[in-house]
């Protein structure tokens, strides 16, 4: 059997990529016959934004009328069916079961030069944002809630958070250990941003 080619997420990744004017989508669909991409830019229409098939199985193009915060997905046709598909590398998704959003990876860190304690005097709590610091019992717990009881932490000698999983899991009440998509921030807990702002405050 002959080995198959590697495709270069780190040049080219998969999934949607911001650019200044628009945005790149990439997915691997080796056995698509045709691909398009689909989402409030384009008024889900199908035809509008079809993907051109690169090397690997890879189909990618550039939506010049993206931008961050629109809800995406990708339409797929193959063996005679078409399918709209939430793109598996989504960084942020509306649900589970919902679409991708177009995520802006940019974020002000504020020359955060954080260092790590020696790790012969780590103190960890590992900390579920679900149910840690929830401030209304119908809801979920968000890391916004988390970052408010920092000082508690500091308090008790915690120089360490360990989160539990935070990737995206069906529904909003869970441990996080069934991820429905591992590159994607869990929306009820406060999504990508949440999670950037609660690193930032630890530090």
């Amino acid at each position: 059997m002959p080995a198959i080619a590697a495709v270069d997420v780190a040049q080219d990744p998969l999934g949607a990529t911001l650019e200044e004017r628009g945005a790149v989508f990439r997915v691997w669909a080796p056995h698509a016959e045709r691909v398009a991409v689909v989402g409030d830019f384009n008024d889900w229409d199908e035809e509008a934004d079809p993907l051109e098939a690169a090397e690997h199985g890879v189909w990618e193009g550039f939506v010049e009328t993206a931008s961050a915060g629109q809800a995406y997905k990708f339409a797929i046709w193959s063996d005679g069916k078409q399918l709209q598909r939430i793109d598996p590398h989504a960084r942020e998704v509306t649900s589970s079961v919902g679409n991708g959003i177009l995520t802006d990876r940019t974020f002000d860190w504020e020359d955060d030069n954080f260092r790590m304690p020696d790790r012969n005097k780590l103190v960890i709590y590992e900390l579920h944002v679900g149910t840690f610091h929830r401030q209304d019992p119908e809801r979920v717990g968000t890391f916004d809630d988390v970052v408010g009881k920092l000082d508690y932490l500091a308090w008790l000698g915690i120089n360490a958070i360990e989160l539990m999983p935070t990737a995206e899991f069906a529904g909003d009440v869970s441990w996080g250990y069934n991820p429905a998509h591992p590159f994607a921030v869990e929306g009820a807990y406060g999504g990508p941003a949440g999670l950037k702002r609660l690193v930032k405050e630890a530090h």
